[in-house]
């Protein structure tokens, strides 16, 4: 008996010994074959164009080739769950931005991973400012107007957002609790859709993607207001930030980055985060990403960890005070 516990005992140290060693030479060698970049939405918009630009970024540093892969649907959900559901080898991450690592999460139920638990933070990418934007013929110039406006006709003022819970929904929720406005929210079935309601008059004003507000700012289909970053944006310097326009504190990027699936080595986390810095930091990728309105981050897995902490606390609290509801 004792023998074969003695056995049993050597037999269990050797496997663990044996994992441990396997552990760091995963760790040091990695990688080995193509790694997969999932992306949570279709091919052509901001999210992609962004992933492929980085995936060519990352291969000559990697030794590897890095592949995306679109996996769309339930607003970026589905794609995050295929890869917190993944072998956490670095093999298979995930570009992520504020829609499925930090509102969705608030806001459904089912959604199948929890964000704060289900990833290893890698990078942030980068991050996109809103612009505040309001109808011309309406003759509101500045943010402080359209406050002065607002407390004069309570409920008179209707802003537009691409759906229930969406960012730029949240933005606008933030906007009335900050200043105690009584302004009414009317979602849209996309951000084009919201932001030509805003140059109809059909709404007076909206928290833009910069996407879609800096070119209807430059044509002169709507007013731009503000920007909502903390500083001001190289594409137009002479509109100010909400800070500068009169509402303290008033800061909300919408950002992208990349995790792995949570047990991921450290080693590993730490070879792709150096890629990634690496990648950002090139001639090539910086003007693109300038013509796109986002601003590249060089961190660490630990910065990005703790941002995505204070973005889910931002928008818990925006979201529980809002007391928004879905159907799922």
């Amino acid at each position: 008996m004792r023998f074969r516990l003695i056995a049993r005992f050597a037999a269990a140290l050797a496997m663990l010994v044996f994992f441990s060693m396997d552990g760091r030479a995963t760790d040091e060698t990695y990688p080995t074959k193509p790694i997969r970049l999932v992306v949570a939405f279709a091919p052509g918009g901001p999210a992609d164009v962004m992933a492929r630009l980085i995936a060519a970024g990352k291969s000559p540093t990697l030794g590897q080739t890095v592949y995306v892969e679109n996996r769309p649907g339930a607003g970026g959900t589905l794609g995050a769950r295929a890869v917190a559901e993944s072998n956490p080898n670095g093999y298979t991450l995930l570009l992520g931005n504020t829609a499925n690592l930090v509102i969705s999460p608030l806001l459904y139920k089912n959604i199948g991973y929890d964000p704060a638990k289900a990833f290893a933070p890698v990078a942030i990418l980068g991050t996109t400012p809103n612009i505040m934007i309001s109808n011309i013929a309406l003759g509101l110039r500045s943010v402080q107007e359209v406050i002065d406006y607002a407390r004069k006709n309570p409920g008179k003022l209707n802003f537009s957002s691409a759906g229930i819970g969406t960012p730029l929904h949240l933005i606008g929720e933030m906007f009335k609790q900050r200043l105690g406005l009584d302004v009414v929210h009317v979602a849209y079935k996309s951000g084009g859709q919201a932001t030509e309601a805003v140059m109809t008059g059909e709404t007076q004003f909206s928290f833009d993607s910069a996407e879609a507000g800096l070119p209807a700012v430059e044509n002169g289909s709507v007013r731009g207001l503000a920007v909502t970053s903390d500083k001001r944006i190289p594409q137009m310097p002479d509109l100010p930030t909400m800070i500068e326009a009169g509402v303290p504190d008033f800061v909300s990027v919408s950002f992208t980055g990349v995790v792995a699936t949570a047990g991921t080595l450290p080693g590993i986390v730490e070879k792709l985060n150096l890629a990634i810095r690496q990648a950002l930091e090139s001639d090539q990728l910086r003007p693109v990403l300038n013509r796109l309105a986002v601003e590249t981050r060089i961190n660490s897995p630990d910065d990005f960890a703790a941002f995505l902490g204070k973005e889910r606390d931002k928008w818990s609290a925006v979201v529980k005070r809002a007391n928004i509801q879905t159907s799922e």
